[in-house]
């Protein structure tokens, strides 16, 4: 809602041990909405496809520690339920087809 981020994020993904809960974690180095001179009134992360739109409000702005700038943007996105999880998933595969991500799972 406002921006569309060009900057490909690095996402890591994480799950409860009973499979129900986890979160995807949205990495975004370098981003361009840091060059908006709103980019300290982002509010959230808008997933949008053609199935509607997953919204988180967790983000964090990160500030490089050698120079003292804003160096990136984090988001996370969690749920709570398998439905939330396979609908994030649709859209996390359907997003990977159009950048040309790959998935690599880690033991």
């Amino acid at each position: 809602n406002g921006f569309d981020e060009e900057v490909i994020p690095e996402i890591r993904l994480t799950k409860s041990k009973d499979g129900r809960g986890g979160q995807a974690l949205f990495r975004f180095e370098s981003p361009n909405a840091l060059l908006s001179d709103n980019f300290k009134k982002i509010q959230g992360m808008y997933l949008i496809d053609e199935e509607g739109q997953i919204t988180t409000r967790e983000i964090n702005i990160a500030v490089s520690r050698k120079n003292g700038k804003y160096t990136a943007i984090e988001a996370v996105y969690c749920w709570r339920s398998e439905r939330d999880f396979n609908r994030f998933m649709r859209f996390a595969n359907r997003y990977a087809k159009k950048v040309g991500l790959a998935y690599e799972k880690n033991h």
